[in-house]
């Protein structure tokens, strides 16, 4: 099966299966395309997806798991992502819940976002707008250099021709999320005390 019509059942079929999403964390290599940018942006919108699958975020106050509505996935700042991450979500579901793509501007926008993509451009500010999102229980994820290091939650990182991605649980436990074990066995790193890594 190629890549991309692996890539495409994960994302459509009905019964997932954690082995086959297992293989998407492990790293699609995406260098093999005529255009290597959009397809590492494919990637990485079908690990935003995927990331959902994997995190517990804590009840609301009201009993709540999750938030209410949809799981949204935000893009904070410039997209990259273009009309990939909308396509990539489109008609999926997360425990039940429509995942959505919402574009913010400012931290302080995350609303109901679950997953928030900080891009690339936010990185002049990025020590702002992690204490900014510190108390929001949201999971934060980035391409910017070094992210798990300093603070964000995953950090995605390219392995030759592959995304993978390094976790700061430390950074995630505190802001009361559970990452479940399958994700993290498929991390190239994992930093469980701020001193890791």
């Amino acid at each position: 099966m190629s890549n991309e019509r692996a890539h495409r059942w994960l994302l459509c079929s009905p019964c997932m299966s954690l082995v086959i999403a297992l293989w998407l964390f492990v790293g699609v290599p995406y260098l093999q395309s005529e255009q290597p940018k959009a397809r590492e942006f494919e990637v990485k919108a079908a690990y935003l997806y995927n990331f959902a699958r994997f995190v517990e975020w804590p009840d609301d106050g009201n009993g709540n798991r999750d938030g209410n509505g949809s799981l949204e996935i935000c893009v904070l700042g410039a997209d990259p992502f273009g009309q990939t991450l909308d396509a990539t979500v489109a008609g999926q579901t997360v425990g039940g819940k429509n995942v959505a793509v919402k574009r913010i501007s400012k931290p302080q926008d995350v609303g109901p976002c679950r997953i928030v993509y900080i891009s690339s451009p936010e990185e002049w500010h990025l020590k702002d707008v992690l204490a900014a999102l510190d108390k929001a229980r949201v999971l934060t994820v980035s391409d910017i250099p070094r992210f798990s290091e300093r603070g964000g939650m995953i950090g995605f990182v390219l392995d030759g021709n592959r995304v993978r991605f390094d976790v700061n649980l430390a950074s995630a436990q505190g802001a009361g999320l559970t990452l479940r074990s399958e994700l993290l066995k498929v991390a190239t790193n994992v930093r469980k005390h701020p001193g890791d890594m």
